[in-house]
């Protein structure tokens, strides 16, 4: 096992992003809020693009988790396409590359297979595949992936309507029946669904907008009130 995934071990992995339009986007804040993650006892980062996983190396030695957000030729969101997004996401300091395994973003999966080996060989990272489905994880184990993730599961066109909570199934399903550490991501919002995630057979669990993201958290109280 790679040392930085063994650091990563029932860990609370902390995803600081902020959307363009947001009062938080940019990398001083984003900084700042991998600096009060760690303060609360995060195990580690994840952020995306190099300007932000630049200032957040800069304050913080958690392992992060670095992504390069990319539109595909169909308009869709796809992460970390190729080798060179993930080497801009090396080089600024990423411990660790995830990118998309989600078959609908990629067709060709020999050349997945390549880019899984090749970001290990020659950036001498890690890989975390995010996948939707039990399929996608069981390829991407098979394919070499040092960790499997539930992040796309409910934001592909096969998982659409999963509801509001966090993909649990999916998580126990691949830690049964892969030797590949799993890693929760998707719709956490409390730390019962976190341990829960745990005790599915999650290695760590990625929280992201129950923590990072203050106008959504906001939205959700002022939905609950009469």
């Amino acid at each position: 096992m790679h040392p930085t995934v063994a650091k990563l071990q029932h860990k609370l992995i902390v995803s600081c992003q902020a959307r363009a339009g947001s009062p938080l986007y940019g990398p001083r804040f984003m900084a700042a809020m991998a600096k009060a993650a760690e303060r609360g006892g995060a195990g580690g980062i994840r952020a995306n693009g190099a300007e932000d996983i630049r200032a957040i190396r800069a304050v913080t030695q958690l392992p992060i988790i670095g992504i390069d957000k990319r539109l595909d030729p169909q308009g869709n969101v796809i992460i970390t396409p190729d080798l060179e997004s993930a080497r801009r996401v090396v080089e600024a300091g990423a411990d660790l590359v995830a990118l998309s395994c989600a078959f609908y973003q990629r067709l060709n999966l020999p050349e997945l297979h390549a880019l899984i080996r090749e970001i290990q060989a020659e950036l001498g990272v890690p890989v975390m595949a995010d996948c939707s489905t039990l399929e996608e994880g069981l390829w991407a184990a098979e394919a070499g992936a040092d960790l499997l993730a539930s992040t796309l599961s409910g934001y592909t066109p096969a998982t659409q309507g999963l509801g509001q909570g966090p993909d649990l199934e999916l998580v126990a399903l691949l830690a049964r029946q892969t030797s590949v550490p799993v890693v929760a991501e998707g719709r956490i919002w409390t730390p019962q669904e976190a341990r829960a995630a745990l005790e599915a057979g999650a290695y760590a669990v990625v929280v992201g907008t129950a923590i990072t993201n203050p106008t959504e958290i906001t939205r959700r109280f002022v939905e609950a009130l009469p």
